[in-house]
C-alpha cells in the first residue's frame, strides 16, 4: 500500500511548472492527477487512487454525481517531465493561490499543494490539543 509523506517547498517557474520531489515521485507514480482539493490546496492523486475515484463516480446515479463534476472537470493529467515538473494549469494556481512559493505535502494516498502563505497560516492553526484530540479519535 502507498503511503506518500514529508513537507517540500519548492517554486513555481514562469511557465506554472512546479517540481515535485522525488520521494513523492516514488511514492506517487509516474502519473499524476491534479484538480482542486479541500481548504483551497490542489490534491495530487496518484493513477490508482484516481481510477477508484473514476469507478465510484462511475457508479452514481446521475444526479448525485453532479457535486462531483468539478473534481474531474478541472483535473489535470500530469506527468513529470525530466526534470521531475509537471505544469499546474492557470485555474489551478488561481484556486489555489499559487503565484509562486508553493509547499508539497504527502498525505496518505494522495500528495496536496499549497500556496506557501495558505500552508502557513494551516500550520499556525495546529496546537498540541488539536493534536490530541485527532489521535484520541483514532484510538491512539
Amino acid at each position: 500500500m502507498m503511503s506518500a509523506t514529508g513537507t517540500y517547498e519548492h517554486s513555481l517557474d514562469a511557465k506554472g511548472r512546479l517540481f515535485i520531489p522525488a520521494q513523492l515521485r516514488r511514492e506517487l507514480g509516474d502519473t499524476l492527477y491534479v484538480t482542486m482539493g479541500i481548504d483551497g490546496c490542489l490534491a495530487v492523486y496518484p493513477q490508482e487512487t484516481w481510477d477508484t475515484f473514476t469507478a465510484k463516480f462511475a457508479a452514481l446515479p446521475m444526479t448525485e454525481s453532479v457535486a462531483m463534476r468539478p473534481l474531474f472537470a478541472n483535473a489535470a493529467k500530469c506527468e513529470p517531465d525530466s526534470q521531475g515538473r509537471i505544469v499546474i494549469p492557470a485555474m489551478l494556481r488561481k484556486f489555489a493561490g499559487l503565484e509562486k512559493d508553493a509547499v508539497i505535502t504527502g498525505v496518505h494516498n494522495r500528495a496536496e499543494i499549497w500556496s506557501a502563505e495558505r500552508w502557513q497560516e494551516k500550520q499556525e492553526e495546529i496546537t498540541p490539543e488539536k493534536m490530541n484530540a485527532i489521535l484520541k479519535g483514532l484510538g491512539l
